[in-house]
């Protein structure tokens, strides 16, 4: 059993014991190290943001096109919810990580699918027909991407450290995936406007 977990069990119970006056009650050991461990990563998030959302828009030159991929993200944290659930882990730093990770490739799977969208433009299509085609010729490539990720880190589920890290970026990737192939056409078309030709 991972810290996390015990702490989750049963943490609230000992910080509910009442103590004499003049004690008190501190986390040491792996409670204090993963709390400093997360708190270490917070100041290093913000530029990390930064930098992503320049290079984002240095690349598809669109600040709409980052819109999508800012809002689309977010919807993986549905999966990892689910998955956490139902392995019965909490959400602890090594998920955190994994989140962490799975942002990247999420980003990954959405400028695939971006991409496409701007090469059949470039070659002469609608944008409904472009954003229609880069759905339907994208499954594939964003599907095997997620799968191959996924099976890389099924071995993770039997170290009982790395689970809370295994099944958040295959239950996040997993749900990611499949909502990237829908949201993103959508969400193209309503930012650009597209309607049926």
């Amino acid at each position: 059993q991972t810290f996390p977990t015990l702490y989750r069990d049963i943490g609230e119970k000992i910080e509910n014991i009442k103590l004499p006056p003049g004690y008190e009650l501190v986390w040491k050991g792996e409670k204090e190290s993963s709390s400093k461990a997360q708190a270490a990563l917070i100041p290093g998030i913000i530029p990390a943001v930064v930098v992503i959302l320049f290079l984002l828009v240095l690349t598809f030159n669109s600040f709409a096109q980052v819109l999508i991929i800012l809002i689309t993200i977010p919807f993986a944290a549905i999966g990892i919810t689910a998955g956490l659930l139902l392995f019965d882990m909490p959400f602890g730093f090594l998920a955190l990580l994994g989140a962490m990770s799975l942002s990247g490739m999420m980003i990954k799977n959405i400028i695939i699918l971006l991409d496409a969208v701007r090469d059949n433009l470039e070659a002469g299509m609608s944008r409904y027909d472009a954003v229609v085609e880069a759905a339907i010729t994208r499954v594939r490539p964003v599907l095997l991407a997620a799968g191959t990720t996924i099976l890389g880190v099924v071995p993770l589920l039997g170290d009982v450290f790395w689970q809370s890290m295994a099944v958040t970026i295959m239950a996040g990737l997993a749900f990611g995936s499949l909502l990237t192939l829908i949201i993103v056409p959508v969400l193209y078309a309503l930012l650009y406007r597209v309607r049926s030709s």
